[in-house]
């Protein structure tokens, strides 16, 4: 679908495409954590019903998630900063 906008410079085209499923479905998990607001989000933006967009959802999960924890420090002034810690996993060798 396109749209023509007159210019000074003269008559230009302009390509609008709605954003593909995956391009809706990561624009709504990086705006919020509650996957019923994901799911509404990316429904609207497709146009697509919420159901397709809950089924492809969880095809597209990440299959582990690193256990965070969050936590806020006071610094200097009194200001508090957040730090962010991730639990690692060490390698396990295998022993023959």
């Amino acid at each position: 679908m396109s749209v023509v906008w007159n210019t000074k410079y003269g008559s230009r085209r302009v390509k609008q495409n709605p954003p593909s499923l995956v391009e809706a479905i990561a624009a709504a998990r990086g705006l919020t954590d509650e996957r019923p607001q994901q799911i509404e989000f990316a429904a609207m933006l497709t146009g697509l019903s919420e159901e397709e967009i809950r089924q492809e959802m969880v095809k597209t999960d990440p299959p582990f998630s690193r256990p965070t924890l969050t936590v806020s420090v006071a610094g200097r002034n009194g200001v508090s900063r957040a730090v962010v810690v991730e639990k690692r996993v060490s390698r396990r060798r295998a022993v023959v």
